[in-house]
């Protein structure tokens, strides 16, 4: 399981961008953040064809498959979607990983226990 953000872990920063500009001023070993899909299709389409790492925000499982067909590295969804989701990724081999946003630290108990591939505290999460 991937765990981002918990404090004995050291992991990358997860930085919110809004345009291309933003992301000129990351660093490389920043993990994108794009907002929902829908809204951030030309970051996606910069951040892929760039081949730098991003995680994307989806609100359907469409939008998680289109996530993963634009090379997303991480698909961040609520709870309930991520169980739904993590069954298609596990069918169709995504190359991309689910992560669930947290909070408390028994939360990656449960989502362990549902198979899903990761977590995300809100800790991990900067703005540029």
């Amino acid at each position: 399981m991937l765990i981002f953000g918990h404090p004995w872990i050291e992991s990358p920063r997860f930085v919110k961008v809004f345009s291309v500009e933003e992301i000129a001023k990351s660093t490389a070993a920043d993990i994108l953040l794009l907002e929902p899909l829908n809204v951030s299709i030309e970051l996606a389409r910069h951040a892929k064809a760039n081949e730098l790492p991003y995680a994307v925000t989806i609100n359907s499982l469409k939008e998680a498959l289109l996530a993963n067909a634009l090379g997303a590295h991480y698909i961040l969804c609520q709870h309930e979607q991520a169980i739904e989701i993590q069954k298609v990724a596990e069918e169709y081999l995504f190359d991309t990983k689910i992560l669930v946003l947290v909070e408390e630290e028994r939360e990656i108990e449960t989502m362990a226990r549902f198979g899903i591939d990761g977590v995300l505290f809100s800790r991990a999460i900067a703005q540029l």
